[in-house]
């Protein structure tokens, strides 16, 4: 008698969960996408002042200065936009605004055609506000 075990069905069954698996998960994943800049990032020069999205700590929107809501938020920039199509729009975020008003804030310029967005980041050693696309 041979006692032995078999262990071919396990690997055809291993096979077809990987299968699986690759299949799915690029469906469960949901997001914007941003292209992120490297952690040693030099700072960028911007040839025109562009517009500058400003996330207050309560949740609130300015654009240049203005206060606005959601939908006249979404609306002016797709004014800038029509003006200007490959402008970039710049975010500034307080340090105390949660990420949700960030990725809120992000979607409203992405619905309204911004495809360039650059954050506007300070460096640890520095004071100066450095921008980064």
């Amino acid at each position: 008698m041979n006692a032995e075990i078999n262990v071919v069905p396990y690997i055809d069954v291993m096979l077809v969960l990987l299968i699986i698996f690759m299949v799915t998960a690029p469906l469960m994943t949901q997001g914007i996408d941003v292209d992120l800049p490297d952690a040693n990032a030099e700072s960028m020069t911007v040839p025109e002042d562009p517009p500058t999205l400003q996330i207050l700590a309560d949740g609130r929107y300015k654009l240049n200065g203005e206060v606005l809501d959601e939908s006249a938020l979404g609306a002016k920039v797709q004014e800038l936009m029509a003006a200007k199509p490959d402008q970039m729009v710049l975010v500034n975020g307080d340090k105390k605004v949660p990420y949700e008003y960030v990725a809120r804030g992000m979607a409203i310029l992405r619905s309204a055609g911004a495809t360039k967005i650059g954050f506007v980041t300070e460096s640890a050693d520095e004071a100066t506000p450095r921008k980064r696309p």
